[in-house]
């Protein structure tokens, strides 16, 4: 059963890095890095559940080079949602290789949750900006208009993050539904009868 479990991890891991999270926001770097962490623990925790080792020494050390790993880049809470799915695929490929139908289950589970929530059509509209502003605005309204002004969109949710008076400046994490985008121009109907008209 061990070269099915590296047979469906290969799948899902190639599913997840390349058709799910490089098609959809393009970085490189950390493809190879999902592909790679995947296969590791994949590899390593297949020989320990081979031999008489404690597994939790094993989950234990691969979350400890998670974190290490996540903190020596500067990476959205997005992305760090791959980095555990990919963690939590070969642990589930590598464990449940005796259990065919419970692995091919929980790898469903796993790239079907992650194609769903990070869909580009789910919340499209839906940004967050952490915005620098050149003025200090004492009253929360006059600082939301200010906002939806300059981000052309409704404000959901402002939480201010830094406030300098000395150079009279302020920092805010907004939350905001960004307006939908213009349509493309295209000549009315009334222009293009008059430019007929003129053909004659």
């Amino acid at each position: 059963m061990f070269w099915f479990a590296l047979a469906v991890d290969l799948a899902a891991i190639i599913l997840l890095s390349y058709c799910l999270y490089f098609r959809r926001h393009g970085r490189r770097d950390l493809l190879l890095a999902y592909l790679a962490l995947n296969t590791g623990i994949f590899a390593v925790v297949s020989v320990l559940t081979q031999r008489e080792i404690g597994l939790a020494v094993g989950f234990g050390l691969f979350g400890v080079l998670a974190i290490l790993r996540l903190r020596s880049d500067t990476i959205g809470q997005g992305e760090i949602g791959y980095y555990f799915t990919a963690i939590a695929l070969g642990l589930v490929n590598a464990v449940a290789a005796s259990a065919p139908w419970t692995l091919l289950g929980i790898n469903a589970l796993l790239l079907g949750v992650m194609f769903v929530a990070d869909h580009p059509r789910l919340l499209a509209r839906r940004e967050r900006r952490l915005v620098t502003l050149d003025v200090v605005h004492e009253d929360p309204v006059s600082l939301r208009q200010d906002l939806e002004t300059r981000l052309r969109g409704g404000v959901e949710h402002v939480e201010v993050a830094e406030v300098d008076y000395v150079r009279d400046l302020m920092v805010v994490d907004v939350r905001f539904r960004a307006a939908p985008p213009e349509p493309a121009f295209s000549p009315s109907r009334r222009g293009g009868a008059t430019a007929r008209t003129g053909r004659r």
